[in-house]
């Protein structure tokens, strides 16, 4: 079963969205598992202490090393095979590509940052991989956290239903997905495009294509850049 175990100091932001909806669904049915661990369960001192003032001066508190290693080992032993990340806006940002190789695993271990950040030693000591969601900073790492896991648990088997409903979506061909539409067939003058109620599957297929090509090409140059690329490596040379 995929399992994904969440370290945070505020284990009450878990399941969260995570226990609503699709994910939700599947986590009572029992097909992947969530574990939260408080940080500070691991602390030394009676006040539960999980940071200090940052070496060399600055504002804020830092995460300490030693009480975010203790709670790591505690979770995941040397023998866990499970991939050991921690939310970060430094990180390597998160890809679908990405998403589907957690997805086939067996989960995750979560590490979720606060205040201006964790110890840098534990980062590298403990072989944590650092995720990023964008550009852009957040309170701490759970949002972040809950935001990959739905990710990863939709592609899971059994989770989604129609399995060609992933192969279409936004990324999944290197593309965004196309515009979709349902009744009214005339909503505020707007009609459905005469294309998609025409019946004729393969003009749909086409369609679909060519408005996935053109909003990518429209909206994320980069993307559409490599998209080019990868179908220009898969010509077959004369």
């Amino acid at each position: 079963m995929w399992r994904a175990s969440v370290l945070t100091i505020f284990p009450e932001m878990f399941p969260g969205p995570l226990g609503l909806s699709l994910a939700g669904k599947a986590l009572a049915a029992g097909l992947w598992g969530l574990e939260t661990i408080d940080i500070r369960d691991h602390a030394g001192d009676r006040h539960r202490s999980v940071d200090d003032t940052p070496a060399g001066g600055g504002p804020g508190m830092v995460m300490r090393a030693d009480v975010v290693a203790r709670a790591l080992d505690h979770t995941a032993p040397a023998a866990d095979p499970r991939p050991r990340l921690i939310m970060s806006p430094r990180g390597k940002p998160l890809s679908q590509a990405h998403v589907k190789a957690l997805a086939e695993g067996g989960g995750a271990v979560i590490l979720c940052g606060r205040f201006e950040g964790v110890d840098e030693r534990v980062i590298e000591g403990r072989g944590l991989t650092e995720v990023s969601l964008g550009d852009f900073v957040l309170s701490g790492g759970e949002i972040a956290a809950h935001a990959l896991i739905d990710a990863c648990v939709r592609l899971l088997p059994g989770v989604m239903g129609k399995e060609a409903s992933a192969a279409e979506e936004s990324f999944a061909a290197g593309l965004l997905e196309y515009p979709q539409f349902t009744r009214p067939a005339l909503w505020e003058g707007r009609p459905i495009p005469e294309v998609l109620v025409s019946g004729d599957h393969a003009k749909v297929a086409a369609w679909r294509q060519a408005e996935a090509e053109r909003l990518t090409r429209e909206r994320r140059p980069d993307l559409w850049a490599a998209y080019l690329d990868q179908a220009t490596r898969k010509v077959p040379k004369p």
